[in-house]
């Protein structure tokens, strides 16, 4: 199978690997999963939470899974590390489940790449608490997060 490169590709400079988390940031905002999944290697390992999926049939039921319960997801991703074909980053994301309570969640990733730029390894440490809805500090219409809208360093998170 002949996969289809998702630049930019490693080894990464710290312009490509900024470049690299905004794209992932912009993909999971969009909450579509089929989309999303393209961006990981059809063997692709995660470790997410308590969830260990493989591959993207299982990642896509995964993402599915998630945002059917997350609704009005918001996420912000900011580049921690990178090195070679690695790239760590801390994040954040804000949503409501289906009674109105708000949660925001706080995590790191860690990364692995193949040399075609699609994530071959994904390691994921969450933690998540209630906030109420004037704690939201993720306010953009659902979709891309705005160019304009500060990031997780400048809204102190």
């Amino acid at each position: 199978m002949t996969l289809t490169p998702r630049p930019p590709l490693p080894p990464f400079t710290r312009e490509s690997a900024i470049e690299k988390v905004r794209l992932a940031e912009d993909g999971w905002n969009s909450r579509d999963a089929a989309k999303v999944t393209l961006a990981y290697t059809p063997d692709s390992r995660w470790r997410n939470r308590a969830e260990f999926p493989v591959g993207r049939t299982e990642i896509e039921a995964f993402l599915t899974r998630k945002w059917a319960r997350e609704l009005e997801y918001r996420l912000i991703k900011e580049l921690w590390a990178f090195d070679g074909n690695r790239i760590a980053v801390r994040y954040a994301y804000e949503y409501r489940d289906d009674s109105g309570h708000w949660f925001r969640a706080y995590g790191n990733e860690n990364w692995q790449f193949d040399e075609n730029g699609l994530m071959e390894e994904r390691h994921a440490s969450i933690n998540e608490h209630p906030i109420t809805e004037a704690d939201r500090k993720f306010h953009w219409p659902l979709g891309r997060r705005p160019d304009d809208h500060p990031g997780l360093s400048d809204l102190g998170l």
